[in-house]
């Protein structure tokens, strides 16, 4: 393991954060999930936002990773393996918070015993283990230099990548009781913010590996991959833009409701930071062709689009949860311990609340070192391992 040994400081703060994350899970199970910020109200917290989020990040590096071979694009197909590595890695974050969300593991047998064909959930779940055995396929066969077959999985990875985060974005949109969500055009927003969030990451990876010499990428091709950053982030925007329009018109009493929150209410700030910093700033330096040939540039922009998109998840997600749809009765129960002694309907609340605890905030952090040190493990056995076998091949034909 070669990039653990080489960043040796970095593996040990990532694995001591893996161990204070398992702690704080091992806490959370025996407390309950009240040991979260989450309550009656707002029942998904930072748990399903990361999933959100991970799920687009794989999405994004699976389709470039296939496109490449469907389309036979032979730059990017330089990329395939860091990217399918990648996708590998990000899916199993997004499925780990799942199961961490669910309280404890012994739910995950309901699952299996009493599913409900009906529920997106349940199609998420499917999709979601399609998406990764075809994942280990593809790395597998690209392990193996099998073209023919890397170019069959391709086939079936491109549209299941599409499907996995529309199914994702499913579980919200036909979510009727919530205006925020309620959406026909959910899942192409979705599609689009992976697209641009996944490749952004991409671009941040093959950048790290390129400095520490374990994956050689050309600038050529990594300004050709920002300029289809820049595409995805306008195809983003645009979409976005539409959802605001048909919110904000003609002026329905939910509707502005939802828009007033999300402009100027509580998740306003994640809201504009994300349009500036996420759409707008980066669209504005990807756009230039000379900017794009700046790895630094590359960078920051990919950097901001990343945050952006994970800022967009958040107000996506918490929006909706502000004002609950509660008629002809006091409210929501709270909850929170000050519930316990309450009277009449004191115990009651109106507008939902949430903030994460520390116990959530070190079970994320946990989970991401957990990936971290999972990429830089896959990335020195399938791609540095294979480098130094091609070396010492060379070496020996030379000697020879």
């Amino acid at each position: 393991m070669e990039l653990l040994k080489r960043n040796k400081a970095l593996t040990g703060v990532l694995a001591v954060l893996v161990v204070v994350g398992v702690g704080c899970y091992i806490a959370q199970l025996v407390g309950g999930l009240a040991m979260t910020g989450m309550n009656n109200g707002t029942s998904w917290g930072l748990y399903i936002t990361c999933f959100m989020f991970f799920v687009g990040l794989s999405a994004g590096g699976l389709i470039v990773a296939s496109s490449a071979s469907i389309f036979h694009i032979k730059k990017f197909k330089q990329v395939a393996m860091p990217a399918v590595i990648l996708s590998t890695v990000c899916i199993c974050i997004a499925g780990m918070f799942v199961l961490i969300d669910l309280g404890g593991l012994y739910r995950v047998w309901r699952i299996l015993t009493g599913p409900n064909p009906t529920s997106p959930l349940i199609w998420d779940i499917c999709v979601i283990t399609c998406y990764l055995v075809i994942n280990i396929f593809y790395l597998y066969f690209m392990r193996k230099d099998n073209d023919h077959a890397v170019s069959i999985v391709s086939r079936f990875a491109l549209p299941v990548a599409i499907l996995v985060h529309s199914v994702t974005a499913w579980i919200f949109g036909l979510e009727n009781a919530k205006e925020g969500w309620y959406t026909a055009i959910l899942a192409p927003i979705f599609v689009a913010s992976a697209l641009d969030s996944g490749l952004a990451l991409l671009l941040l990876a093959l950048t790290g590996l390129r400095r520490k010499g374990i994956f050689e990428v050309s600038q050529d091709l990594i300004a050709s991959l920002a300029g289809l950053l820049a595409t995805c982030v306008a195809v983003d925007a645009f979409f976005i833009g539409c959802e605001l329009l048909t919110t904000a018109y003609p002026g329905t009493e939910a509707g502005t409701l939802i828009l007033s929150e999300l402009t100027v209410g509580p998740t306003a700030p994640f809201f504009w930071i994300e349009i500036l910093c996420g759409l707008v700033l980066p669209f504005c330096i990807l756009v230039f062709a000379k900017n794009r040939q700046n790895s630094i540039l590359v960078c920051v922009a990919s950097g901001l689009i990343v945050l952006g998109v994970f800022f967009k998840r958040i107000w996506l997600l918490f929006t909706s949860f502000i004002t609950p749809d509660v008629y002809g009765a006091p409210g929501l129960i709270s909850g929170s311990s000050v519930a316990e002694h309450a009277q009449g309907v004191s115990s009651f609340a109106v507008i939902s609340s949430y903030a994460p605890t520390a116990i959530e905030i070190f079970v994320v952090l946990g989970v991401l070192s957990l990936g971290f040190l999972a990429f830089m493990a896959l990335t020195d056995w399938l791609i540095g391992t294979g480098k130094s076998a091609m070396a010492t091949e060379q070496s020996a034909s030379a000697t020879a």
